[in-house]
């Protein structure tokens, strides 16, 4: 998802970085190794049979008393490696995986589709997630870089999806247009994000491929565990042994695996989840505002994808166009392409474009041959020219469409059960307004494997969960109630400004969207930015993030101007199959080799 925020200014803000608050050793460190044979730590007493050892709690994990479990090692402590399986292959799950693995944890990836393929569109990162990924393994930032199209480097904001005069110019914002009819109203706000990841010396927000991020990740996972990954058979349910007996965790075919831990990654139908939580997996209430769980946000969300060489594309990163009860959101995504999505407020279940995501196909719609950005269009009478530009350029089988939901923050609710634990959507998906999705996800899997590498035990794995928890509840709440929170104030509470020299303007959210520009730009939202980039365990990486951009801005020109020119040879082409369908046409294949 894109963000949408706003704000011309967050240097006077200066909050306290979270990795500062609870400092987390950095992955690879030797600093916290423990030698047994040196160390008080461990006393002689062994058990002979199962290899327990008999540690001193005041040492271990900081608990007093004396306590039995197995030895946990990592690469500098002595002991055996954590074993742990992580439902769900996708960014989270990979994330996990790798800074796991590179602690010298033995880990497996259970993920349902038969095998990986190419699919999905970009992914946000934001700057505090690039520290993440930088702090877990160099080499993985650096070939994450070198997939990646910076957006925060650039002009971003929200422009008047009414007002916006079609030509894409790049005004500055002025009180003029109060008195002058003439004065460009095109831009509402402009987004600071350069200032805010410069305020704590951090790479800038973009966007990078699904596709090529899942390559990146498995790649670098494999050259650790060729085999970490087994494909086409998901967990379904799990059954936790005991105190030092870890989790048995039954897969689709019937067959078990045993584990000290059991990370549930599997996404917003969580299979782990609905276990933990007593829910029943995709079950909808009869109105489809409910389902496992979760809530409908109120909002579906259409998406779709061109190329097309704009007169701002080379100045922009992103715009969102608001006007009444709707909001389009455009990016620049890379090799001359601009992602769209286009938000409504319409009941759950108002299908008229497949899912990406695995939901409906067009041959599932009331009209097939419907003609979809046509449909998106006429949602838009009125909008700006420079929507309907956009819209005009992308091919209508490409477009897709999602009804989105979230969960409440568990406050009440651990997200451990025993020696089994949730992350990411699995236990709080958010709306994608903030583009923090998967970049809380990224935290998780950092905070999480920390927090293990610190358990020097087995029958300290509860207390290591639990501790997990409660270093993530606070920080992951907010930012779920900052990404609905965003949604609903477009929604519900903004409108087209009101200006003295139209009629565009006149309701009373007009008045309150007008009046609300000062304090978004200058408190509300340079507060926002502050804090999502606050958590940033590599801390200030100095000249580095201008380095960056400015290696990578030579080749981004040079790679979209190819694809325009291609355009221009060829015509628009429509986007391939989603991730899901390619899924499941390979299961299929797969389950028919051998078959007469």
């Amino acid at each position: 998802g894109l963000a949408l925020v706003a704000s011309t200014s967050c240097v006077a803000l200066a909050f306290v970085p979270s990795s500062q608050v609870a400092p987390i050793t950095k992955i690879g460190s030797s600093a916290a190794a423990v030698s047994a044979s040196s160390s008080p730590l461990f006393s002689e007493a062994t058990n002979g049979a199962n290899g327990n050892i008999v540690a001193n709690g005041d040492a271990v994990n900081g608990l007093s008393g004396m306590t039995t479990g197995d030895l946990l090692g990592l690469p500098a402590r002595p002991g055996r490696p954590l074993k742990v399986a992580i439902a769900g292959g996708g960014v989270g799950g990979l994330t996990t995986a790798l800074c796991m693995l590179k602690r010298g944890f033995d880990v497996t990836v259970y993920e349902k589709t038969a095998a990986f393929a190419r699919f999905g569109g970009p992914i946000q990162f934001a700057s505090n997630a690039l520290s993440v990924l930088k702090e877990i393994d160099e080499g993985l930032f650096d070939r994450v870089m070198d997939k990646f199209t910076f957006t925060g480097t650039r002009a971003c904001g929200i422009k008047d999806g009414l007002r916006a005069d079609g030509s894409f110019r790049m005004t500055g914002d002025s009180l003029d247009y109060l008195v002058n009819p003439d004065a460009p109203a095109d831009w509402f706000v402009k987004f600071p994000l350069k200032q805010c990841a410069d305020l704590y010396g951090l790479p800038y927000t973009g966007v990078v491929d699904r596709p090529d991020l899942q390559e990146i990740l498995i790649d670098e996972c494999k050259k650790l565990k060729p085999d970490f990954i087994q494909n086409g058979n998901p967990v379904t349910s799990y059954e936790n042994l005991g105190e030092n007996e870890g989790v048995k965790v039954t897969l689709a075919d019937g067959s078990t695996a045993d584990a000290d831990i059991l990370v549930g990654s599997d996404g917003i139908w969580s299979a782990v989840r609905a276990q933990m939580y007593g829910e029943e997996i995709k079950k909808s209430s009869s109105n489809l505002k409910r389902r496992q769980g979760c809530t409908y946000s109120g909002y579906t969300v259409f998406a779709g994808e061109t190329v097309i060489k704009t007169p701002d594309y080379y100045e922009t990163g992103y715009k969102v166009y608001i006007g009444p009860q709707r909001y389009f959101v455009t990016s620049d995504v890379g090799d001359g392409r601009i992602q769209w999505y286009a938000f409504f407020s319409l009941p759950p279940g108002t299908k008229k474009a497949p899912s990406g995501w695995g939901g409906s196909t067009r041959d599932g719609q009331a009209d097939p041959e419907e003609n979809l950005v046509d449909y998106v269009k006429s949602l838009h009478e009125g909008w700006s020219d420079e929507v309907m530009t956009v819209l005009d350029a992308t091919p209508p089988d490409s477009v897709e469409q999602r009804d989105l939901y979230d969960r409440p923050p568990e406050l009440l609710r651990s997200w451990a059960d025993g020696n089994v634990v949730l992350i990411g959507d699995a236990v709080h998906p958010m709306m994608p307004n903030l583009g923090q999705g998967g970049c809380q996800a990224i935290e998780d899997a950092y905070v999480l494997t920390e927090t293990l590498a610190a358990t020097k035990t087995t029958d300290k794995i509860p207390q290591s969960l639990q501790e997990f928890y409660r270093k993530r509840i606070v920080r992951v709440s907010i930012v779920q109630f900052l990404s609905r929170l965003a949604s609903d104030l477009i929604i519900n509470a903004f409108d087209t400004p009101w200006s003295p020299h139209d009629n565009l303007g006149r309701s009373w959210k007009s008045y309150l969207t007008f009046f609300w520009k000062p304090l978004l730009q200058f408190a509300i939202f340079p507060a926002q930015f502050a804090y999502l980039y606050s958590y940033y365990p590599t801390g200030s990486m100095g000249d580095l993030p201008a380095a960056l951009e400015s290696k990578w801005k030579k080749q981004h020109e040079k790679d979209a101007e190819e694809a325009f020119e291609q355009v221009a040879r060829e015509g628009q082409k429509s986007a391939g199959p989603s991730f899901f369908k390619k899924a499941e046409v390979m299961k299929e294949q797969l389950s028919t080799v051998g078959a007469p």
